[in-house]
C-alpha cells in the first residue's frame, strides 16, 4: 500500500491503449461506500472476500491493466489467480518511501494505528514473500517518477 500501484497503472494503460481497473476502486463503486467504511461493518474478511470476487471477474478479461490492493495475496486463491495474468508486476518501495506516501492518508484501514511504519513493516514482511510468488516482474519504485515506472514495464510488455 502505497507503493504508487493505481497512479503508476493508470500511466501504464494509458501507453498502452488498454482500459485500467483498481479493484479498490471497483469495490468502492460497487459498495457505495469507502473501504474504510466498509472494513468498519463487514471486517477485513468481508472486505477480502469482496476482493477476490472483484479480481476473479476482472481476471478473466483481456488487455486491460489492473491495480489490486496491497492484501490481495493474503488468500491463496487470489494468488493462484494473479499467476495465470499474463504478466503480473510486483512494486516495491522502501520503507521510509512507504511511510512518507501513507503518512496523511486516513482511507487506509490497516494504518489507523499507533505505530504506522511499524504496521507497514509487519505488512511487508508477511506480503512480500506472496508478491514474489506470484510476480513475473518485480520493480522498485524508489527514485523512480510514476511514469518512468510505467515505461520500464510498458518496454517488458
Amino acid at each position: 500500500m502505497g507503493v504508487g500501484k493505481s497512479t503508476i497503472g493508470r500511466l501504464l494503460a494509458s501507453e498502452l491503449g488498454r482500459e485500467f481497473y483498481d479493484t479498490d476502486k471497483v469495490i468502492e463503486d460497487r459498495a457505495g461506500a469507502d473501504i474504510a467504511w466498509i472494513f468498519d461493518i463487514e471486517g477485513e474478511e468481508g472486505f477480502r472476500q469482496r476482493e477476490s470476487n472483484v479480481l476473479a471477474e476482472l481476471s478473466r478479461q483481456q488487455d486491460l491493466v489492473l491495480a489490486t490492493g496491497g492484501g490481495i495475496v493474503i488468500k491463496p486463491e487470489n494468488r493462484r489467480e494473479l499467476s495465470t495474468i499474463v504478466l503480473a508486476v510486483y512494486l516495491t518501495a522502501s520503507v521510509n518511501q512507504l511511510v512518507r506516501r501513507t503518512e496523511r492518508d486516513k482511507k487506509r484501514p490497516l494504518l489507523q494505528v499507533e505505530n504506522p511504519r511499524q504496521k507497514i513493516i509487519e505488512l511487508l514482511e508477511s506480503r512480500d514473500p506472496l508478491y514474489r510468488e506470484v510476480a513475473h516482474l518485480v520493480v522498485e519504485t524508489d527514485g523512480k517518477s510514476p511514469k518512468q515506472v510505467a515505461e520500464l514495464i510498458a518496454a517488458e510488455i
